[in-house]
């Protein structure tokens, strides 16, 4: 199937027919003759074929154990609008779908979501906002404040990574320390300020989280659990370019340049939140509240090899370091099909974790995470192939054991970023339940083919 995927679109470049200029141009509307005043539209899909080698105990939608599913999924769908109305004020608008797959497309009660529902869904995901802000040019370039839903966000490049230019199929997850809690898909409502100092990239906010969680008077965990709260968030991410600069106009920090800029970067960022998770030593202790703090710091190298024959090197490496309180955990699977295991009982190894492609993500303890990739020549036909892996260390308190997993990938670049398939080969550890707790049992991998086209 891959092979023949990639064959069949090496075969519809070679077929271009001459003079037909395939180049990509943005969608822009000018509103003056400078062009410092215009709107840029950007409209993207990706799209994902899955086979997943289900953790065990994994149950389908009809209650019965499935050792592998596949799929054919939106991983992403989305429309941005970039309104420069003037040198100093800029709107940016955000909106899409994540994650619609046969069984969870975002309505109430859809399965695949964890529980053992046995009524279906709704099957049309709820289509909302990921960005809407405003931005002032203070001192133009230096300084620039804004307000609204944004995505500056701290403690790492991969935490403002643009989902348009991952060198990899998609990002680890764990980069976006709040995804889907107290954020929406990584964005939080606050004010922010960002610019350059020289080669000091800056971006630094001031938040106000969403809601969400228990009533902390309602908490029986001893492991941190999320409470609701009314407290702000601060967070900031601090970038040096020792060689070409990167654009910050937006806050989406570039994957891969296939070789077009040479760049070495290293930053270093922040989020807290206090009050933020809660729990009790025993049912009869009072409840304590625990500060959210994940620190990072990151390397970033993206930089041409041979300029003649097109190859480049990309490499990116960031070490968290999170604090949600004591034993915080979050098991996450991207487009997990089947959320329900089977009883303890019936199987013993079933998932600690959850059925499906669940595995633990995001949690109290340290994260290292490490990628590269090398783009090959470029064909004759002006594509080219970029295979790449990647590492990750996990440490999670919870767990109590440190865990390794990786990611075997290839990108075939029709037209870089604009037009692209990627096929990618994902492990993870799997746990089963002994006393309550989870003990390491083995791995399980993932297959997912991607069609990338962005406008």
């Amino acid at each position: 199937m891959l092979a023949s995927c990639f064959l069949g679109a090496t075969g519809m470049a070679q077929g271009n027919a001459p003079g037909i200029d395939h180049s990509y141009k943005p969608m822009m509307i000018k509103l003056d003759d400078k062009g410092q005043k215009f709107i840029r539209l950007i409209t993207w899909h990706q799209m994902w074929v899955t086979h997943t080698n289900n953790n065990p105990g994994t149950l389908d939608v009809n209650g019965k154990p499935q050792s592998s599913a596949t799929d054919i999924a939106i991983r992403r769908s989305r429309f941005l609008v970039q309104a420069q109305i003037s040198p100093r004020f800029m709107i940016v608008s955000h909106w899409g779908i994540n994650n619609q797959s046969f069984v969870n497309g975002g309505g109430s009660g859809a399965l695949g979501t964890g529980s053992s529902a046995t009524a279906q869904g709704g099957k049309r995901p709820q289509l909302y906002i990921h960005d809407a802000w405003t931005e002032y040019a203070v001192v133009p370039g230096k300084l620039h404040l804004g307000t609204g839903l944004h995505y500056w966000n701290g403690v790492s490049r991969n935490s403002s990574h643009s989902t348009l230019t991952f060198m990899t199929m998609d990002a680890p997850i764990f980069n976006w320390y709040n995804i889907e809690a107290t954020d929406q898909f990584a964005r939080q409502l606050g004010i922010y300020a960002k610019g350059q100092l020289g080669r000091l990239d800056y971006r630094v906010h001031l938040n106000k989280p969403f809601a969400f969680g228990i009533n902390p008077s309602t908490v029986s965990s001893t492991a941190a659990t999320n409470v609701l709260n009314e407290n702000w968030s601060t967070g900031g991410y601090l970038n040096y370019m020792f060689w070409d600069k990167e654009n910050n106009v937006l806050p989406f920090f570039t994957g891969t340049y296939f070789g077009t800029k040479r760049v070495f970067n290293i930053g270093a960022g922040w989020y807290t939140h206090s009050g933020a998770t809660a729990s009790r030593k025993s049912p009869v202790d009072s409840v304590q509240t625990h500060n959210q703090s994940n620190l990072g710091v990151d390397v970033f190298l993206d930089m041409p090899i041979n300029k003649a024959k097109g190859t480049a090197l990309s490499v990116y490496s960031v070490f968290y370091d999170y604090d949600y309180g004591p034993n915080y955990l979050r098991n996450i699977g991207i487009l997990n099909l089947h959320g329900a295991t089977q009883p303890v009982a019936a199987n013993p190894d079933a998932s600690w974790a959850g059925g499906g492609n669940l595995q633990p993500t995001i949690g109290t303890g340290q994260i290292w995470y490490t990628q590269a990739g090398y783009l090959l020549p470029k064909l004759k036909n002006g594509t080219a192939f970029m295979p790449y892996a990647t590492f990750t260390y996990k440490n999670f308190d919870r767990i109590g054991k440190s865990s390794g997993q990786f990611d075997l990938g290839l990108n075939y670049l029709i037209n870089n970023h604009h037009a692209k398939i990627t096929a990618q080969y994902s492990s993870r550890p799997v746990y089963k339940t002994v006393n309550g707790n989870p003990e390491r049992n083995g791995s399980k991998g993932e297959f997912i083919l991607q069609t990338q086209i962005f406008l």
